[in-house]
């Protein structure tokens, strides 16, 4: 399938085509790491945070990247 029948097939989701990493990437450039691990409370944003760690852990966990994905959905509903 190519990129033009995968786009048509999901027109309303605003996660399609968006990376977790630049999703991540974003969302510590706008809230910083002590934000960040106040709304989603996990250990690797709050203890030495990285980006590959928590790339690591977001791609291990559903249930925290799910969490990740909701406020990356409200940080572009507030832009």
């Amino acid at each position: 399938m190519d990129k033009i029948d995968d786009a048509q097939q999901q027109p309303n989701n605003p996660l399609h085509g968006i990376t977790l990493k630049v999703m991540l990437e974003q969302l510590v450039e706008h809230y910083g790491w002590p934000q960040l691990g106040m709304y989603v409370d996990i250990n690797c944003f709050t203890y030495e945070p990285s980006i590959k760690s928590s790339l690591k852990f977001l791609r291990r966990n559903l249930w925290a990247r799910d969490k990740v994905e909701n406020l990356y959905l409200r940080y572009l509903e507030g832009e």
